[in-house]
């Protein structure tokens, strides 16, 4: 600890934080710089001062094992694990159940220890299992508040699982000269003053190449001259200093010494058993040699630094290392994932046998809840296999895990390995599915997906979970290509598979097809579940709710379930699920106003969509459309629903193809082209028309009757309003509530207007979407300005404007601010509409309203005509005006105060 006093107090301050609110810290650095030490230094003061210490380590050289870093720290507390997900994660019990989800596993473990207020202490995360790392790197991040600790230490040039990202980290630095020679003097106190320079100038302040260089020269004070340091780094002397003691053990030490670096557990009954040394005799000479120690308490083999585990593989032979990995399958008969794993590595060509035993192996793991360690274990299964056809089916198997995981970055890849061994392989149910959700998230192809995968269920006898999957799949794709034909097929194939199917499934497709027609016995299902979705441990699930919640208006008691998924993407690699709730959240917050985190979700998700290789973005360019409709960012708006267009046009995707049109309606009506945004709204709805397949035709109902009605089509804006309460929407939610009463009213002559805007208004809850009820307030003030009552006018347009003013809306605020000062007063900004444009669009404003053309405007201030076209329709909607004429005498407006 020499040098290290600042590190001693940041430990310091890190343990007593941690006592009172709980604290997070990484510590980093190279090998040999003394992490370790330290970590060690602080489990010592938490055991001093009664705190309950977890440690736990990565192994480079471990066989693979789902949540083995896990096990090792949980293990003092798995007396207080009493049931799922943790038992089941852990494999403490082998009760029957559903394969956690990660999320809940790392909720469970967060709770366990922020209950035992324990300091969790580990080393090496850069070689953690990646499921391990997933739920420690989530601990680490929700500790606040707690008792509770987490202290680990990572290589700063080695990747791994644990995203240290966002904790706080510090960076072990080189010892001083003051310091290194400090350490020198104080372990080897013989050494003569030169020697202790040039060693000090080899080991460049690693405090562990300072030692063990010193420490080599066993009481020779003759030392060679300083070599190259880019030729000979000091990490790699002492690595050959290790492999050079190693190499003067015993064969028997060296054998006992490798059983250990492959076994990793550091577990002694393993050794004894793997070895036939039952007294474990020949550790002695490891242990003089200074290579190991045995832990006191629960006894165990600690290897003193992980360098040493390095130096023992690069000494030993293949034919050495597989004999090793024989016995340890010998002796690990009790612990067959880690026994098959032992044996895979051992086999020097095809194995049936342990192809087989990986394959059950890859069972277990896919049921504790990790699918991409099964992916993993399933393609070592793939390699073994002697038969074409076995190899096939467990590649198949492979890619329909890595599309369970929602990683599809491989997929295509196993996939094609399958055809190769085995043409007839893609009929597989489980190649289906992943292939069927390959084809539609890289390449939106709707009807090769659809009829790949229900060629697949017509010829599969399979049942449970793997036909459940792909009718869901089936489902998925019927509803992103929306045709009536699709929806047929899948009604059949859904009476063939019999009354057997998971209710789940059933009601989410009536959900999924016409939400408009939901019945009360399913909305109350559907009330039950998502009151206790945030119980639901597959977020598969949680997803199917939260898809049928989306166009009920439900999404707000799916939040806390929403954002356990997305915390679970951000601690590891993302997922399917991760992508959806994204979606769902940013749609959430758009309908409820918080336009900021809309964005933010957004663009989380498009980043996550690239890392994934997902190319069918065009649910958050709908969302991200809708924004910038509302903001009055025209240009981008008619943007991104275009390139939606481009996309649903070619591939088929009538779903798609009404995502961009309402998003173009929203446009359309903050641009005050009504007819445009009718013409728009008409695609998705005809007016007095419910189809099914079209949920769409909710969002857009108010849409349609108030193009209607400001383009004098009465009767059609009346008809849609008869569909509605025909239809009974406004049971369905509150929203829908309002959404109908508003447009009865906007539908209706003055003397039945004025009672249904005021029972829209005050409805419960209406606040809730205040995007929706400030455009209510509009409408209404609007009507009641042009039936001359004036006061009552300004209440409502005044509500609506300052809702417009905090969302950002800026067409519509403007509107609001017009028809206030047709009231006679201004607004309660009291500005001229001219002060909403910046300096350029006010300059081109007044260059209009002056006679000037677009060219003519362009070739003064150097701008394209295109430029200045696009400038106008943003200016026309800020100042609430639709044409060029107005411009001239909304220019000269002053404003006037109340």
């Amino acid at each position: 600890m020499l040098g290290r006093a600042e590190e001693q107090e940041l430990i310091a301050s890190f343990l007593d934080q941690a006592a009172s609110s709980g604290r997070a810290l990484v510590i980093i650095g190279e090998p040999g710089i003394g992490k370790s030490t330290l970590l060690d230094a602080a489990a010592d003061m938490a055991s001093a001062a009664c705190r309950r210490v977890l440690r736990a380590e990565g192994v480079e050289f471990e066989a693979e094992s789902a949540f083995s870093g896990l096990n090792q720290a949980l293990l003092p507390l798995a007396g207080e694990i009493d049931g799922p997900p943790l038992a089941t994660a852990l494999d403490l019990s082998h009760a029957p159940g559903p394969a956690p989800d990660l999320m809940a596993v790392a909720a469970a473990t967060l709770s366990l220890v922020r209950q035992a207020a324990a300091v969790l202490v580990v080393d090496d995360l850069q070689w953690l299992d990646r499921s391990s790392a997933a739920v420690l790197s989530f601990v680490a991040r929700r500790l606040s508040g707690s008792q509770a600790g987490f202290l680990g230490a990572a290589r700063s040039e080695t990747a791994g699982h644990f995203d240290y990202g966002n904790l706080t980290t510090h960076e072990l630095a080189r010892l001083d000269n003051e310091a290194a020679g400090e350490l020198l003097r104080a372990r080897y106190p013989l050494l003569a003053p030169r020697v202790r320079t040039r060693l000090m100038a080899e080991a460049q302040g690693n405090p562990l190449a300072l030692l063990e260089l010193a420490g080599s020269l066993r009481g020779r004070q003759a030392y060679p001259r300083v070599m190259d340091r880019a030729a000979h780094p000091p990490l790699r002397r002492v690595q050959s200093l290790y492999a050079a003691r190693v190499a003067d053990l015993p064969p028997r030490t060296r054998t006992l010494l490798l059983l250990a670096v492959l076994d990793g557990t550091g577990d002694l009954d393993v050794l004894r058993t793997a070895s036939g040394d039952t007294e474990l005799l020949s550790l002695a000479p490891a242990e003089q040699a200074n290579l190991v120690q045995i832990g006191e308490g629960a006894p165990r083999l600690v290897f003193r630094h992980p360098l040493i585990r390095t130096g023992i593989m690069a000494a030993s032979t293949a034919r050495e290392r597989r004999q090793s990995r024989l016995a340890l399958a010998e002796a690990l008969t009790d612990r067959p994932d880690r026994r098959a794993w032992h044996l895979a590595e051992a086999a020097t060509g095809p194995d049936e046998v342990i192809a087989t035993l990986l394959e059950s192996v890859a069972d277990g793991t896919l049921r504790r809840g990790d699918a991409l360690a099964a992916t993993a274990v399933l393609r070592r299964a793939a390699e073994l296999s002697p038969s074409s056809a076995d190899r096939a089916r467990r590649l198949s198997r492979a890619a329909y895990a890595e599309r369970f995981a929602g990683d599809r970055r491989d997929l295509g890849r196993l996939l094609s390995e399958a055809r190769r061994a085995d043409p007839a392989s893609g009929a597989a149910l489980e190649a289906a599915v992943a292939a069927a959700y390959l084809l539609l998230t890289e390449q939106g192809d709707i009807d090769s997906a659809f009829h790949h995968l229900i060629s697949a269920i017509n010829a599969s006898d399979s049942t449970g979970g793997v036909l459940a999957d792909a009718l869901q799949t089936l489902l998925y794709i019927c509803w992103f290509g929306g045709r009536p034909e699709l929806w047929k097929q899948l009604d059949a194939v859904l009476d063939r598979a019999g009354p057997g199917l998971p209710e789940t499934l059933v009601r989410c497709k009536d959900f999924y097809a016409d939400p408009a027609r939901a019945c009360a016995d399913s909305l109350a299902w559907l009330d039950a579940e998502i009151d206790v979705l945030c119980d639901t441990s597959d977020p598969a699930d949680v997803i199917r709710i939260v898809d049928s919640a989306i166009f009920l208006d439900r999404l707000g008691g799916c939040r806390q379930a929403l954002w356990q998924i997305v915390n679970e993407g951000r601690v590891g690699s993302g997922s399917t699920s991760t992508h959806t709730a994204l979606i769902a959240l940013s749609i959430d917050a758009f309908f409820s106003g918080q336009w900021a985190q809309a964005d933010e979700l957004l663009g989380e998700l498009l980043s996550l969509s690239r890392v994934l290789g997902y190319r069918m973005v065009w649910p958050a360019q709908h969302v991200q459309a809708l924004l910038a409709a509302a903001r009055g960012d025209f240009e981008r708006a008619w943007t991104l629903t275009d390139e939606i267009a481009g996309w649903a046009e070619s591939r088929g995707m009538h779903q798609a193809r009404w995502y961009g049109r309402h998003a173009r309606t929203l446009a359309a009506l903050g641009e005050g082209d009504f007819e445009y945004a009718f013409l728009q709204a008409s695609v998705i709805s005809e007016p007095g028309v419910f189809a099914p397949y079209v949920p769409l035709a909710l969002w857009a109902a108010m849409d349609l009757v108030e193009a209607a009605v400001y383009t004098n089509r009465h009767v059609e804006a009346a008809a849609h309003v008869g569909a509605m309460l025909e239809t009974g929407i406004a049971e369905l939610s509150p929203r829908l509530a309002l959404t109908v009463k508003a447009s009865a009213a906007m539908a209706a002559p003055d003397d039945r207007a004025w009672p249904l805007f005021e029972q829209a208004l005050a409805l419960p809850g209406a606040d809730r979407w205040p995007f929706d009820l400030a455009r209510v307030n509009l409408a209404y003030g609007a009507r009641l300005r042009r039936a001359q009552s004036r006061a009552k006018a300004r209440e409502h347009l005044s509500a609506a404007l300052d809702t417009f003013h905090w969302l950002g809306a800026h067409p519509w605020a403007a509107r609001a601010g017009n028809e206030i000062r047709a009231t006679g007063r201004t607004t309660s900004r009291g500005k001229a509409p001219s002060a909403q444009l910046t300096p350029q669009e006010h300059q081109i404003a007044t260059l209009a309203a002056a006679g000037l053309t677009n060219k003519e405007i362009g070739e003064r201030l150097k701008l394209s005509h295109r430029t200045v076209s696009s400038h106008l329709h943003r200016i026309y909607p800020k100042l609430g005006i639709t044409t060029r004429s107005a411009l001239s005498a909304v220019l000269q407006a002053p404003p006037t105060q109340a």
